[in-house]
């Protein structure tokens, strides 16, 4: 490719919106944690290694017959307000820390020594929900 010589309407995505390949077998509902997993497919938050919130689901996604990459499915990255872990409670002294994913609506203080993925950086607590930063690039950056 050589250098421009005139103007160029550059493709662009906007900042918070990703539609990606879903993981094999799997149904990710609206509002649901969505993570991607070791093989680079998005599915639904599950307690799992190897994986890293990414966003929260746009919508409904049914990939549950399909190959991993059949069905793809919409996300946005921000903060978002999820369910806190009874057993494993986030707290106001971990907000600007990581927390970790134990479904696709809740989040855990630790990762369960070793069995739990990071879902992104503690926003705030107000009452039971933990407003989460979910964006892969930040929570890459971070760990």
């Amino acid at each position: 490719m050589t250098a421009l010589n005139s103007g160029r309407n550059t493709t662009m995505r906007l900042g918070d919106h990703r539609i990606e390949p879903m993981a094999a077998a799997v149904k990710v509902f609206m509002g649901a944690i969505v993570m991607r997993n070791a093989a680079g497919h998005v599915t639904k938050g599950a307690t799992a290694t190897g994986c890293i919130g990414v966003g929260r689901a746009s919508d409904t996604f049914d990939n549950t017959t399909g190959a991993a990459g059949d069905l793809r499915c919409e996300y946005r990255t921000g903060i978002f307000g999820f369910a806190n872990l009874a057993a494993d409670l986030v707290t106001q002294a971990d907000v600007g820390k990581l927390c970790y994913i134990a479904d696709d609506q809740t989040v855990a203080k630790t990762d369960g020594t070793g069995t739990r993925s990071p879902a992104g950086y503690v926003d705030g607590i107000e009452g039971g929900t933990v407003w989460v930063r979910l964006d892969e690039a930040v929570t890459r950056g971070g760990i």
